[in-house]
């Protein structure tokens, strides 16, 4: 596991999300919107979608999101250098999550305010393969647990479960692995690769 510190996401810590997401790829111009919307509320406008987490992080209405931030062992950048993200709050303020059919079929507590819901993972370049999901995955159900919630749950890729590659791009969700270790269950799947998982609290 990736010995790393993490920090809950505060206004003042807002900027170094730039180091994390970058300039390519679709975190650059996500910026963790893609759960919060659905349908044609959702824009590819890096500089909405950025506003839009700013202002959702100020208000701190939005579901939490933590931070990663380097180790003094590492060479690949200074001690406090952010290297990931992940976002997680009340599955039910996520549209995308209680909107979906599929989720309706396998999950019958969808309005339940005290599930919460890990939706992305993203890690800088340069510092993949080195534990730092996990830690962030361990962080984000600690910081569920505080805030009161009986349960958190999880949409990742089954990697070994995939007949071809699968690109760091596509590992947003997390991988079911990575879930697994850190004791999470299967409840069902929407797809051969895209199990459901769970950790009751």
């Amino acid at each position: 596991m990736a010995d790393v510190v993490i920090h809950q996401i505060t206004p003042d810590r807002f900027d170094d999300l730039a180091g994390v997401f970058g300039t390519r790829g679709a975190p650059s111009w996500c910026w963790c919107q893609y759960f919060l919307t659905t349908g044609s509320a959702y824009t590819m406008s890096a500089q909405r979608n950025r506003a839009a987490l700013r202002s959702q992080v100020a208000s701190a209405s939005a579901p939490v999101g933590l931070v990663a931030y380097g180790d003094a062992d590492d060479p690949r950048g200074p001690v406090g250098d952010p290297v990931g993200w992940v976002q997680i709050g009340p599955r039910t303020t996520f549209p995308r999550i209680t909107a979906n059919r599929d989720m309706k079929r396998l999950v019958d507590d969808l309005d339940d305010d005290s599930v919460w819901a890990v939706t992305c993972f993203v890690v800088k370049v340069g510092h993949r393969r080195r534990g730092i999901g996990g830690a962030l995955l361990d962080a984000a159900v600690a910081a569920a647990r505080d805030a009161g919630a009986r349960a958190v749950v999880g949409h990742p890729v089954d990697v070994a479960a995939r007949t071809t590659r699968v690109g760091g791009s596509e590992l947003y969700h997390g991988a079911a692995s990575t879930f697994e270790r850190s004791g999470f269950r299967v409840v069902g799947r929407t797809g051969a690769t895209r199990p459901v998982m769970r950790l009751d609290l």
